[in-house]
């Protein structure tokens, strides 16, 4: 069950059907060398948190009040930078000492709830289990960008490709109460997106996973609206009953996010011709994949600088740890995250610790610029281990 912190986000921005949800990038705490530290908005739904229109040549400000989780009230200032060659809104003016803006917060997720004019709530949630119930309450996966907006008075977006549409459509029609495997889900999103996009065929492993991670979950909502709608629109027999259905629905969204991300990580081997082993057992650890196979982990005379052993995690912030005993044959392990940043002495930490992380490129933006050097891309890994193979 969420934390009391986040019960209490959930119900104030359901209370008020609103709130951006935004991961703390290392852009927001200065990291990167900007000269200010200040939470980026998106400038896509600036109507959501103020009343200064995105207009080139101009600088606009709006004074806000924010009460935050502790509550700590802030006068903050929205300011539109329109001018020179700039084209963004920035959230500043925190005050001394304040908590949730350092190099630490990187990768926590900042809720802001607008409940008024010029008036808002916030929150920051900064552990992987709070960060997951968060999303999975709203229905937002948080995977395929820094940002999601839960609007309760949205309709859900149509799919911007009809033929994509058509063929999820066609999945989701005879559900009934039962949901398909995760499997069956990552096998739909990849023939709807191969049997349409010539460009996904030919995209980089990068690219690829994350198309497939976004369509995947598409999916699945749908999915979920058709074999939830007759139990939310049916009286429930009590506020357990409530809670249980709520808890199953969370869980499983939870769920999926793992499952996906390594159904879609296989496609992407397989795609390479990268042979692997999907939770083998070797020396008693039960890793996510080996390569090339058990088979060459347990024969002493093949060389240990072949073997691999990839971790895959959905957030990597403190579940990193989790693989440092795993396939203690190999000692440099590889993880591949979808994680929205990191700061830099987690990054530092998990170079220490033998780990060498790999993010889609696209992401590599929400890391600590002196981070950056260390991750390595998709394609990278694909390349570095068809090279070890000679393939």
């Amino acid at each position: 069950m969420p934390s009391c912190l986040i019960e209490r986000a959930i119900t104030d921005a359901r209370q008020y059907g609103r709130a951006l949800l935004k991961f703390i990038s290392a852009n927001d705490v200065g990291s990167t060398g900007s000269h200010q530290c200040g939470f980026y908005l998106p400038k896509a739904i600036w109507r959501h948190f103020t009343c200064n229109s995105p207009e080139r040549g101009k600088l606009l400000k709006e004074d806000v009040k924010i009460t935050w989780q502790d509550g700590l009230v802030t006068d903050s200032v929205i300011t539109w930078y329109g001018q020179k060659t700039r084209s963004e809104y920035r959230l500043t003016r925190f005050g001394r000492d304040f908590p949730w803006l350092d190099q630490d917060n990187i990768g926590s997720l900042l809720i802001l709830i607008p409940c008024g004019s010029s008036n808002f709530l916030a929150y920051v949630a900064d552990t992987e289990d709070d960060i997951d119930d968060v999303l999975s309450a709203f229905g937002l996966s948080g995977l395929e960008a820094a940002w999601a907006l839960y609007d309760a008075a949205a309709m859900p977006p149509e799919d911007p490709d009809s033929c994509v549409k058509r063929r999820f459509s066609e999945f989701v029609g005879p559900l009934k109460n039962d949901f398909p495997s995760p499997k069956h889900f990552a096998e739909a999103a990849f023939n709807a997106l191969s049997g349409r996009f010539s460009s996904f065929s030919a995209a980089n492993p990068d690219t690829k996973l994350l198309q497939l991670l976004d369509y995947e979950y598409r999916l699945f909502k749908l999915a979920e609206r058709r074999i939830y709608s007759g139990i939310l629109t049916s009286p429930f027999q009590s506020i357990d009953h409530f809670l249980q259905i709520a808890s199953s629905i969370m869980n499983r969204r939870k769920a999926r996010a793992g499952a996906s991300l390594e159904n879609h990580v296989e496609t992407v081997l397989k795609d390479a011709a990268i042979p692997f082993a999907s939770h083998p057992k070797v020396d008693k650890t039960a890793p996510d994949i080996i390569i090339p196979s058990v088979e060459a982990y347990n024969d002493p005379s093949y060389p240990s600088d072949r073997l691999f052993v990839l971790a895959l995690k959905t957030t990597c912030k403190d579940r990193w740890r989790q693989i440092l005993n795993e396939a203690p044959r190999i000692p440099l392990k590889h993880l591949l995250t979808v994680q929205q940043g990191i700061s830099q002495n987690q990054l530092n930490e998990i170079s220490r610790s033998n780990v060498s992380l790999i993010v889609p490129a696209s992401l590599h933006s929400c890391y600590p610029g002196s981070g950056r050097k260390t991750l390595l891309t998709v394609e990278g890994f694909v390349a570095k281990i068809k090279s070890a193979l000679g393939n």
